[in-house]
């Protein structure tokens, strides 16, 4: 097998994934990743620090979706609305076809408290990001911290639901969380 082998990093996952599935995350190493991928250890690290790092990857285009979204949003729109439609973009990507993907991602993740750690810091860092970009479009600092992390605790209502439901997308899930959000509130 040549040295750098295109889309080693896709076949890594889709490797991981599979075993994951077999076998249990736990019962899984780098090493039977590679191998199953066709591809040496040396490949597996140039591409994730660990097998823990299979299942976030990506996590930069999500932050960028969001955030490029929610800069994009009109002005006169609110800071919460502003920050539903930057998590609405991740719909873009997290189509029907990512659904079962998605699903069997958040399968491992839910048995491990280690990777619900690891997804919670990915969520509150987008939450902080989201938060400095509404300051950046004059939103008060309180008003942008509360607006970013209650979209997030909606996200992770809607992205739950998301992955269950094979009729609705993602940034329907999204509105429904927030229309919950409203009721609890109110």
């Amino acid at each position: 097998m040549g040295r750098w082998q295109p889309g080693a990093q896709g076949r890594l996952q889709h490797a991981a994934m599979e075993l994951f599935g077999e076998r249990g995350y736990d019962r899984v190493t780098v090493a039977e990743i590679a191998d199953r991928a066709g591809l040496t250890e040396r490949t597996f690290f140039r591409h994730f620090a660990d097998k823990r790092e299979v299942l976030f990857a990506g996590q930069d285009d999500f932050h960028a979706v969001i955030l490029e979204a929610l800069d994009a949003a009109p002005p006169e729109l609110g800071a919460l609305p502003a920050v539903v439609l930057g998590l609405e973009a991740t719909g873009r990507w997290l189509d029907d076809e990512r659904r079962p993907h998605s699903r069997a991602r958040q399968e491992v993740i839910d048995a491990h408290p280690e990777l619900q750690e690891r997804e919670l810091i990915k969520l509150a860092r987008a939450g902080t990001a989201m938060a400095e970009v509404l300051r950046g479009r004059g939103v008060p600092d309180g008003e942008a911290v509360l607006a970013a992390d209650v979209g997030v605790a909606a996200y992770r209502l809607a992205f739950a639901r998301w992955v269950l439901d094979d009729e609705h997308d993602l940034p329907w899930h999204l509105r429904a969380a927030v229309e919950v959000l409203r009721a609890v509130v109110a």
